[in-house]
């Protein structure tokens, strides 16, 4: 955890290069701090003590120093260099992943994040790794230039299209970590979120195993403060509100009818939907189901078919949750 000062300042420190490159920080802060006191104050004394004055005086005729010259020329090089090899060395260690990392294939597109595991699972929007284990992404995108960002843990990566980037990192603090994408990626660039979920060993074994595990609704980005009101309970809806949220619905689709890329969910449950080719469907479970799992099925009228399948995805439960959480939004 942190230790500095102004700790508070800053996300929690979730991974061991995160600590690394919080001491290089502060250095730099202190530093420019340092250095802009003694400029300024040099400034403000000088001002005072060498101001015009009526009566006439001149200020003494300064030649020069080549000791003055000779410190204004080493201090800098000498802290120059102690930057650059300290970021270098931080820099070296969050590249260079552990051999024996377990690696997880991340597929960005718009507006989501996609997490393809060793075992085959596959999930979107949450990724979850174990505590204390070196965990490596190999990255690329379908579409367009996003940036994979988890504050906590100091780690952002730019994530391209027809090439793999990677990064890597052993998270230290259990529990969940915010995603974002750092690089504007279109209209909904600012919903593309994630959570990073670290588990303690049991429970990332029995993840492996495909045993559910508790949500304890706790959030490691915000302290592990618990979280109040409906989210943090376990009825259907709420799980499904979540699941709307994590899954990278939101970012194409409103629940308070508002116009996005994809079509608002407000009221849509029940109601006849008309689709490009001319016909209407009935919005029941199954056409929400068919929806989710092959959207280009049944394309709404005046909306691009550019939603991602979540067949195979997405499971049984959380289909479950979300239609429930879809029928609520009356």
């Amino acid at each position: 955890m942190q230790n500095n000062l102004f700790a508070g300042t800053l996300p929690i420190q979730g991974s061991d290069v995160a600590a690394q490159w919080d001491m290089l920080y502060w250095f730099l802060f202190w530093l420019s701090a340092f250095f802009f006191v003694l400029v300024v104050g040099a400034m403000i004394v000088f001002a005072v003590k060498y101001r015009h004055s009526k009566v006439g005086t001149k200020t003494k005729y300064l030649t020069g120093s080549h000791a003055l010259e000779g410190v204004f020329v080493v201090v800098p090089t000498i802290l120059l260099m102690v930057i650059f090899f300290w970021g270098y060395k931080v820099y070296r260690n969050m590249v260079t992943a552990p051999a024996d990392s377990y690696e997880i294939r991340v597929i960005a597109k718009q507006w989501l994040w996609q997490f393809l595991y060793e075992n085959g699972k596959v999930t979107v929007g949450d990724v979850y790794v174990p505590l204390n284990k070196p965990v490596k992404f190999i990255m690329t995108s379908e579409d367009v230039l996003h940036s994979f960002f988890v504050p906590s843990f100091r780690v952002k990566q730019d994530v391209v299209p027809g090439m793999y980037t990677s990064v890597w990192f052993e998270a230290k603090v259990p529990g969940k970590h915010n995603i974002f994408c750092a690089e504007y990626c279109g209209t909904s660039h600012s919903g593309m979120l994630g959570k990073v979920n670290v588990l303690t060993e049991p429970q990332w074994k029995d993840w492996l195993k495909g045993k559910e595990i508790a949500d304890s609704g706790q959030s490691a980005s915000d302290g592990g403060k618990k979280k109040s009101g409906k989210n943090s309970g376990g009825g259907m809806v709420e799980k499904g509100k979540g699941y709307f949220a994590t899954k990278g619905c939101v970012a194409c689709h409103s629940a308070d009818g508002s116009k996005l890329i994809g079509p608002t969910l407000q009221g849509v449950y029940g109601s006849k939907v008309d689709l490009a080719d001319g016909s209407t469907a009935l919005a029941d479970d199954n056409y929400m189901k068919e929806s989710i799992e092959n959207p280009t099925a049944k394309v709404v009228k005046g909306f691009a078919p550019t939603m991602p399948p979540f067949k195979g995805i997405l499971t049984e439960q959380e289909i479950t949750a979300l239609i429930a959480y879809i029928r609520s939004l009356k």
